[in-house]
């Protein structure tokens, strides 16, 4: 890293060595009480490190080193934090981090200002500096800037975590995240590549496939859209109950009605329910609906949007995820739920037609509560059962029973199925599309067996929403509809064990102190 013998010294004024040692409860508290008082005497001297306001950063540390035959001998101005310290005597080398990496910088008593050096030798890892200098390369190689004027401007009262032990507690890193994204550079890079996953999908849909995107709200009366639990709030002003959207679709579909024949929505969703390595109550969706288009439409976007968005992350359609190799390029597998309910649970609902032959194959599999479903919900259990775990993907399954699809255009060659698909990868669903159901007296009959189902004590049943059957009334043209696990997706492409990987902040259980 450096280029003098002394790589891991670490002179903070005390003369421990941070980066190495494993300190102590005792001594991490008395390293920041040494902090808070060189900050006052700092403030005594009239150096008040928090009173600067800007710094004029010219060029970054990855651009140099890059570059740097562009920028040799030349003069550049650069700020970040102090990650690594060497001091000898008169001269010192420190490595400061900026926002794209690392680069070593020389510093030597008689090339800055007067009285200067002094101040710099009390300088801490994690001090934020601004610095101008000329970019140069040492005896061994070392692309490094050469600084004649260093300024602090902001000082770290906290101790970083040092080489040994890092920040490896999952939870402190999660809590930390500020922490965990200067000492962890893989980690900065995931949520590099997840905003490059994002913006390929909204490119893709944008100029490649002419969608506007809109903003639909957040706070609704009705929680439509889906099948989940909402989060329950008050509105003051109008003394009103609201919900969280767990989905925003039926707005979506309003506009649709309205005349715009391509919207997207690319945004929060909030289900009150668990939370596990892939679920997590606040997550990131897209929803997508086309005019004019039907349930292979929504397939090829599918395909192109996720298998662009690996190609622009890491720059292949051929990814690694936990030890496992997954090809998404386009076409891929489709499978109806009844072949991979005959292939994984052995029945064959080509054979099954009524309830009752339905009922008994679902006893047989000691389903629970067997007499109280019909042969679609049976269907849905059997392969919740035993499908979902061989769908390593990618791959489209079709076919979905009405009972399950109350938003779904029923399948005109069998109307106890909808033209709905759900897409997998590793066992993991990652999108939901249909062909929109658009008769309105059709989406009236299944609310209101949605609304007795949640009178009866399903809080994830679908509630009536008059306003939309009303805009179906009013003429929603054939339809194809999608939504996209955002999350999920990143998780896949960026090779993140769990959600929490590659959400900034994720939900945390409080510390109960």
């Amino acid at each position: 890293m450096s280029d003098n013998g002394n790589k891991n010294g670490n002179n903070n004024g005390n003369g421990e060595d941070i980066e190495e040692k494993v300190l102590s409860a005792d001594e991490l508290n008395e390293l920041r009480l040494i902090r808070r008082e060189k900050l006052e005497k700092l403030r005594e001297d009239g150096r008040d490190p928090f009173v600067q306001e800007s710094w004029d950063v010219t060029q970054f540390s990855t651009d140099i080193k890059d570059n740097f035959e562009e920028y040799e001998e030349k003069s550049v101005s650069v700020a970040g934090r102090i990650m690594a310290n060497r001091h000898m005597g008169k001269a010192s080398f420190i490595d400061i981090q900026d926002k794209k990496g690392r680069i070593q910088i020389y510093i030597r008593k008689d090339a800055i200002p007067e009285g200067e050096y002094d101040y710099f030798l009390k300088y801490d890892l994690g001090d934020i500096i601004g610095l101008t200098g000329t970019v140069f390369k040492t005896r061994h190689g070392e692309i490094s800037i050469k600084a004649d004027n260093v300024v602090l401007l902001s000082k770290s009262l906290q101790i970083l975590p040092n080489k040994r032990q890092g920040l490896t507690d999952v939870e402190l890193r999660y809590r930390q995240r500020y922490v965990d994204l200067i000492v962890n550079p893989e980690v900065r890079e995931t949520f590099y590549k997840r905003q490059k996953i994002i913006h390929e999908i909204k490119r893709y849909l944008e100029e490649d496939q002419g969608y506007l995107e809109v903003d639909t709200p957040i706070l609704t009366i009705i929680a439509g859209g889906a099948n989940a639990r909402p989060f329950n709030t008050h509105f003051n002003a109008l003394d009103i109950d609201m919900k969280l959207r767990i989905s925003n679709e039926l707005f979506l579909k309003r506009l649709i009605v309205g005349g715009f024949d391509r919207v997207y929505e690319m945004g929060k969703m909030f289900r009150n329910e668990g939370m596990d390595k892939n679920h997590n109550p606040e997550f990131t969706n897209i929803e997508l609906y086309q005019a004019y288009a039907n349930l292979e439409d929504m397939m090829r976007i599918t395909e192109e949007s996720v298998s662009g968005a690996a190609m622009a992350a890491n720059g292949s359609m051929i990814i690694e995820y936990q030890g496992k190799t997954f090809d998404l390029t386009p076409p891929w597998e489709v499978l109806s739920m009844q072949d991979a309910i005959k292939r994984w649970a052995g029945e064959d609902f080509d054979l099954i037609d009524t309830d009752e032959e339905a009922i008994a194959v679902a006893k047989k599999h000691h389903i629970e509560d067997a007499d109280k479903l019909n042969r679609g919900l049976v269907i849905a259990e059997l392969f919740e059962m035993y499908c979902e775990d061989h769908l390593e993907g990618p791959i489209f399954i079709t076919g979905h029973p009405v009972e399950v699809s109350p938003l779904a255009k029923k399948d005109p060659n069998d109307n106890r199925i909808t033209r709905r698909f759900e897409a997998y990868v590793n066992t993991w669903e990652i999108a939901n599309a249909f062909s929109e159901l658009n008769d309105p007296i059709d989406q009236l009959q299944r609310f209101t067996d949605q609304q007795a189902q949640l009178e009866a004590g399903d809080d994830e049943a679908h509630p009536m929403d008059e306003d939309y059957v009303n805009a179906l009334e009013v003429g929603l043209p054939p339809t194809g509809g999608l939504g996209i696990g955002v999350d999920r997706v990143i998780m896949l492409i960026t090779d993140a064990p769990t959600i929490r990987d590659i959400i900034l902040f994720p939900t945390m259980k409080p510390i109960v102190e």
